[in-house]
C-alpha cells in the first residue's frame, strides 16, 4: 500500500512539474541572411562604433563605405579617404558565402594603424 502511494505521488509530482514547464521554444525562423552577412553586420556595427562614432583621431581621415547588401555573396565594408568617398579603398573587410570567417586586407594593414585593426 505504501509502495503504491509513493508511486502515485512520484507520478503526480512528475505531472505537476511537466505542466509547470514553459512552452517549448520554437526553432528560430531562418532570416534568409547568409552566415557571411550576419557576421559582417556585427563587424560593421562594432567597427563603426569603435572607429568612427567614437571620433577616434586615428580614423578621422577615413570614412566607412558599407556594401553589406552585395548580390555577389560577399558582404563587405570599406575604409576610404574621408575627403574622397569614391576613392580607392584603403581597407576591405569582408566575408563570403556561408562562412562567417572575416577577411581583412588593403594598404592600411601595412600602416601602423593595421595593428589596431587586426
Amino acid at each position: 500500500m505504501i509502495k503504491s502511494k509513493t508511486i502515485a505521488l512520484v507520478a503526480a509530482a512528475g505531472f505537476v512539474l511537466a505542466s509547470c514547464q514553459s512552452t517549448p521554444k520554437s526553432t528560430p525562423v531562418p532570416s534568409g541572411k547568409s552566415a557571411a552577412l550576419l557576421a559582417m553586420e556585427q563587424v560593421a556595427i562594432a567597427a563603426h562604433k569603435c572607429w568612427i562614432a567614437s571620433k577616434d583621431p586615428a580614423f578621422k581621415p577615413y570614412q566607412m563605405a558599407n556594401e553589406l547588401n552585395s548580390f555577389s555573396g560577399t558582404p563587405r565594408f570599406l575604409l576610404v579617404p574621408a575627403k574622397h568617398y569614391g576613392g580607392k579603398p584603403l581597407l576591405v573587410v569582408q566575408a563570403q558565402g556561408n562562412s562567417s570567417r572575416v577577411d581583412v586586407f588593403g594598404p592600411l594593414m601595412n600602416d601602423p594603424l593595421g595593428a589596431r585593426i587586426d
